[in-house]
């Protein structure tokens, strides 16, 4: 059977930085993020005689990226007991590899979309468990809105669950563009040698109290301000790690110094940033373009965003 399923990336809120489990992908911590559409992977999945592939965008996956494709579908393929080959073809509509969350939308819609083609039907806390083996962020992009990934113990304890939807909360989402490739997995590989990181384990329980109690009173202003203050916690502990990883560019500085002018000037906008140079600008809905017309001079590229939904599938097949 063939069938297809779309997904959203996601902004994390309070973020999530290394894995004690690298094969399971189970983190240090709980995490939370909030999915930004109309940003989107479409997915397209069929089981078929044959070999596995799969093509992202035109390309033909390296077998590198095949290995945490199968790190998925192989296990739902042996669940629902499926003997023949996989094909998948992926479409995204915006760039990968710049901190938009690729990995995160692409895994979740292969995930939901392995689960309808093979008549598994199951829900989304559980999909989000297979998708997790993908991207870790990708169990929170399965469950959509705002997301709390529970770190758990082991594999079945490793799942996320929506804590809010797009309809709870009026925010506002621009993402202010730096191209820059980046390296997630080498990121959170050297997580562990920063001598900040004992000090993230120590505080980031109150961080994630303090999120969900912000998401839970549709507080659009403190959780701007604790995604804010939490990006710049997690880069402190990227840059002093092993590989000192500098991953803002000089347009990143700019523009969070731009906020925080913004800021200055009455203007309720607060600056975050996933594993890369992109800027994410979180703010009210209703003075969002107030905002975007403060950041336009900066000549950089801005996308409009909202608060993206759960994944779903779709009855548009890519083949």
């Amino acid at each position: 059977m063939k069938a297809s399923a779309i997904a959203h990336p996601i902004q994390g809120l309070i973020k999530y930085h290394g894995l004690r489990d690298e094969r399971l992908r189970l983190p240090f911590h709980d995490s939370i993020s909030v999915c930004t559409a109309p940003l989107a992977t479409h997915t397209t999945v069929e089981f078929e005689q044959g070999e596995d592939r799969a093509e992202f965008d035109g390309h033909k996956a390296s077998p590198q990226e095949m290995v945490r494709i199968m790190a998925v579908v192989d296990p739902l393929r042996h669940l629902a007991g499926e003997k023949g080959g996989m094909r998948m073809i992926s479409r995204n509509n915006f760039q990968s590899n710049i901190g938009l969350g690729a990995s995160a939308s692409g895994f979740a819609a292969l995930a939901l979309a392995c689960d309808e083609a093979l008549s598994l039907d199951m829900p989304l806390k559980e999909i989000s468990r297979y998708a997790r083996r993908g991207a870790g962020s990708a169990a929170r992009a399965v469950t959509g809105g705002f997301s709390l990934w529970h770190a758990g113990v082991d594999d079945e304890s490793s799942y996320s669950e929506m804590v809010a939807s797009s309809k709870d909360m009026d925010m506002g989402i621009l993402a202010v563009i730096v191209p820059a490739y980046k390296i997630t997995d080498t990121a959170h590989r050297e997580v562990v040698t920063s001598p900040f990181f004992q000090a993230r384990l120590e505080t980031v329980n109150a961080s994630l109290e303090q999120m969900l109690s912000a998401i839970s009173s549709g507080d659009v202003d403190l959780v701007g301000e604790l995604a804010e203050k939490d990006t710049l916690v997690l880069h402190s502990i990227t840059m002093t790690g092993s590989d000192q990883m500098l991953l803002w560019r000089p347009e990143t500085l700019r523009i969070m110094a731009r906020v925080k002018e913004l800021r200055y000037e009455g203007l309720n906008c607060y600056f975050s940033i996933d594993t890369g140079a992109t800027v994410y600008v979180n703010c009210p809905l209703r003075g969002m373009k107030e905002v975007e017309d403060g950041l336009k001079d900066l000549g950089l590229p801005i996308m409009k965003c909202q608060v993206g939904d759960q994944a779903k599938t779709v009855s548009e097949h890519l083949f």
